[in-house]
This record gives C-alpha cells, structure tokens and sequence, in this order.
C-alpha cells in the first residue's frame, strides 16, 4: 500500500514558539527540526509496521527542507519531497496512486485561540470554503479527497486533531500536545510523542478500506478574509477574484483543484503587501 505524509513542524511535540521552527535561528531551530523528522520517522515506521510501502513525504514548512534525512529510513521505497515554492505546497506530489494521506505536525488554523495557530500566512486571518471555516489540514485534505485519497492520520496539538476529526471521523488523532493560548503548551515528551504516533500511524493503515476522501460540494465558493486591507488591495488584482468585504475576497470554481490554486497563489501575493505597506 502506497502511502503520502505531509509533514509540518507547528504541531510537533514541544514546540511553542515561532524561534523553535525558524531556520533563521541557530539556537532552537536544530533541536525541533530533529524532534519533527523523528515523529516523521515514527509515523513512517507504524505504518510499515502494517503493511505500507511506497511511501513519499512532502516536507511542508516554511522554507520546506527541514527534514533530516538521516532521522528518516534509508530504503528505495521512500521519497522525500524538498525545497519551495512548490505549485502544490504542502500537498506536492499527492495523486491517485496513493491508497492514504497521513497528516503530521499540524497545527490550529488562524483565528483559534491555540499555539502558534495560522493557515498558510500570517496575511490570512480567516478562510471558509462554502462557508465551512477551513484549517490548512482541511484545505489540504480536500485536495487529496479530489483524487480519491482519504486522510487516516493527523498528529498535532489537540485543537487541530479535533477540528480534522469532525470533519474525517475515520481519521486517527494524536494530540501531541495541548495549546495554552498563542505561545505555551502542555506537551508530551518528544520521546512519548514519537510512540503515540507510531501506533497511531499502525491502527490508521488498519482504517484505510472504510475511511473515505473529504471533499467539499460543488459549486465551490471560497471567502479569504485578510489580515489587513492592504492584503485583499493585492489579492483583489487577481482574475477571478472579487473584493466582497473591506478585508474579505471571493473566488467560485466548479472543482477543487483550481480553487486551491488560487489560494496559494492569493497568499503568496498578499504577502507582497508587506513590503510594500
């Protein structure tokens, strides 16, 4: 069985602070992007434990090559995917050929009173696709659901495992930690945090035959509500999109794939504005 991961680092045991998963800094940094590539290494390990065996992970945060690749399993049916931008994002790569999508290291979406929350930019403040507000685990497992491939796990601070839990009931959560508003955890131990995922990781592959894609209803309608005005000022110059609120854009597709498209792309240019404000 064919398996994606898409791994994050917010939502990685321990972390609290945006010091302890910026590349930029020399202090923290290398300790947390160790601890990410183990829970990554863990989750790979349970679900081979279970029969999984291609299997390729997107590095998904930030600068998207956090991953070390000396943590991971050095065999020929594993793929990393590295480096950004990527036309997919966190999703690069993901296709039809995989039975399950594993979500690690996730985290709240904006506007959640949960650590370190936000969805893809700090220029965003609120998404909501035919009025369901959307996590980036949401956005992302929808568009793994527009190719048949269902979601099966999702690891992170407990407000996120919730939130995606609602939504994809067949879904395994592990909650690695729980948030104390914007900047303090509860956590478990990397160690603790490592084991909880690996055997989350063997009874997801075990739910694979009766979970099922997530996907959201056409026609589709996404609302972005921005930080600031000057970030809709700048989305607002994108054909398709239309200025429907002082900080809110709106973009109708009929699928999902050109919708998501369009996000990505409205987030990279609205963060144009920041240099420009």
């Amino acid at each position: 069985m064919s398996l994606y991961i898409s791994c994050d680092m917010e939502g990685t045991a321990g972390v609290c602070s945006w010091r302890q998963c910026d590349p930029s800094d020399a202090a923290e940094y290398p300790i947390y992007r160790r601890l990410m590539s183990r829970e990554v290494a863990a989750a790979i390990a349970g679900a081979r434990e279970r029969g999984a065996g291609k299997v390729l992970v997107n590095d998904s945060h930030r600068s998207m090559h956090n991953l070390l690749f000396d943590e991971l399993p050095g065999d020929d049916d594993l793929r990393v995917v590295s480096g950004a931008p990527k036309p997919w994002s966190m999703m690069q790569g993901i296709d039809a050929s995989y039975r399950a999508a594993f979500f690690t290291g996730y985290h709240a979406m904006s506007g959640d009173a949960a650590t370190l929350s936000h969805t893809f930019s700090e220029s965003v403040y609120n998404v909501t696709i035919n009025g369901t507000p959307c996590s980036e685990a949401l956005l992302n497992a929808a568009l793994a659901g527009s190719f048949g491939v269902p979601v099966v796990l999702i690891s992170g601070d407990r407000r996120i495992v919730e939130e995606t839990l609602r939504a994809m009931p067949w879904a395994v959560g592990v909650a690695v930690k729980d948030p104390i508003g914007f900047s303090a955890v509860n956590s478990l131990t990397p160690q603790a945090a490592c084991e909880a995922i690996r055997a989350g990781a063997r009874e997801a592959m075990g739910r694979i035959e009766t979970a099922r894609p997530f996907t959201f209803e056409p026609p589709l309608e996404l609302i972005v509500e921005t930080a600031g005005v000057e970030h809709a000022d700048f989305i607002e110059l994108m054909p398709g999109f239309e200025r429907v609120g002082g900080r809110a854009v709106r973009f109708a597709a009929t699928a999902y794939p050109p919708l998501l498209r369009a996000f990505l792309a409205a987030t990279r240019i609205a963060s144009a504005a920041n240099t420009v404000a």
